[in-house]
């Protein structure tokens, strides 16, 4: 009998259990692969999307506390990049695994979320499936941070799932690497060529992959350009079937696009495919029916909620689910707004917290949080909260959140 279960091991869950256990709670972090890091690690989402705000001309973290012990940890292991947005997800392995070990959160790996066994508006246990046979884990209090709500869907909550129109999600990407680049002769003026050439055949119906453009980012190792520029479109990603159909047409899209830069881009003359990520990446899918239901009217008007637990400036970034486009609303040089604690917790389980990008929200609203930095300080802000609630022996709901907020300002977070 745990304190805490936190399922998911991304940086939502990371930043939740080393935060519960740094609080004296007992934490298991359960995740389905082999290593923490979440789409970082299983999707190579790559780099940080910004996570800083010019407040009064001080430029600081508006993802700060864990997150930023995060971006350290990786910089003394040698796995950040000069920029600070760069990383390498080998190093955040054994980031996330020292972070883990020093606060003591009992890890176990290759566990997939099964079942729930709840009663009277608590869930009393999870079952998750391992190599071994199943097995059955109870706690006090949980965390869901798995992105896809699976623990909150389980335990019989209510959720959106997708665009409220239609439900159509934002486009999965299957994320790459190509070697052998020229880096000097594959520059700016090259990418933009190679751009206006797949514009051209893409208009032309040549082109399977429906994407506007070629997205791709620098990356730390010579002659490596790491590309995020697949789109696969009208899948649901909670589905199995539509994501064995997804992930099958992303590994065509990315040798459509290795061999189009191979054949016309200057500099990719002699580019090898070196790797492509374990699996697709997802960028939004269910969101939890919470006590509140964060919505993009509050974003806009830049919110300072009463029980504020974290903060994000982060432009809302819509891939379109039907294809071709990208829809950008930027905020402004020192806006921001926050995320209030209501918007994590569900309506029907009273002791459950969660945290990442399936939180209570907006279709629109989620394509603005639903980035790793905030992510983390989400995390960061369930861990404190389930210990306040261990501490207080309450509801998750009625938890203290003055004392939740001085908690985290304590740990360094930014609330606002």
């Amino acid at each position: 009998m745990y304190d805490l279960i936190v399922a998911g091991g991304g940086f939502a869950g990371v930043s939740a259990a080393v935060s519960a256990a740094r609080c004296g709670l007992s934490v298991l972090l359960i995740e389905k692969g082999g290593s923490l890091g979440g789409a970082a690690c299983n999707a190579y989402v790559n780099p940080f999307m910004p996570y800083k705000v010019n407040i009064d001309g001080e430029i600081r973290k508006i993802s700060d506390g864990i997150f930023a012990e995060i971006l350290d940890n990786l910089d003394k292991m040698g796995g950040l990049s000069k920029n600070r947005v760069t990383f390498s997800e080998e190093i955040l392995k054994l980031v996330f695994d020292d972070m883990c070990e020093k606060a003591e959160v009992k890890v176990l790996f290759h566990a997939y979320l099964s079942a729930v066994s709840a009663k009277d508006g608590k869930i009393e246990s999870v079952t998750v499936s391992t190599k071994g046979g199943p097995i059955t884990l109870s706690a006090s209090y949980f965390i869901d941070a798995t992105g896809d709500a699976d623990l909150s869907v389980l335990s019989g909550c209510s959720y959106n799932i997708g665009r409220e129109t239609d439900h159509q999600c934002q486009p999965m990407t299957l994320c790459f690497r190509l070697a052998g680049i020229d880096k000097e002769k594959f520059d700016l003026n090259a990418q933009k060529e190679a751009n206006e050439l797949y514009k051209k055949l893409l208009a032309e119906g040549k082109m399977r992959n429906p994407r506007e453009d070629i997205l791709l980012f620098p990356y730390d190792s010579d002659g490596v350009v790491h590309f995020n520029t697949t789109r696969v479109i009208k899948k649901c990603p909670v589905d199995a079937f539509d994501v064995s159909a997804a992930e099958r047409e992303a590994r065509l899209q990315v040798y459509e696009m290795f061999k189009f830069l191979k054949e016309n881009a200057r500099g990719c003359e002699n580019a090898t495919l070196l790797s492509t990520a374990p699996e697709i990446g997802v960028r939004q899918s269910r969101q939890i029916q919470g006590e509140y239901i964060l919505n993009t009217d509050d974003l806009k008007s830049l919110t300072k909620f009463p029980d504020r637990i974290a903060a994000s400036n982060y432009e809302i970034d819509i891939h379109s689910p039907d294809g071709s486009g990208t829809s950008h609303y930027f905020f402004g040089p020192g806006e921001y707004y926050t995320i209030p604690y209501r918007a994590l917790i569900p309506r029907e389980i009273k002791n459950l917290i969660v945290a990442g990008r399936c939180i209570s929200s907006t279709f629109e609203a989620q394509a603005s949080y639903r980035i790793m930095p905030v992510c983390a300080t989400l995390g960061q802000a369930a861990g404190i909260a389930a210990s306040v609630c261990k501490e207080k022996g309450c509801n998750a709901i009625d938890a203290d959140i003055s004392l939740i907020q001085e908690k985290l300002i304590a740990a360094g977070a930014f609330i606002g």
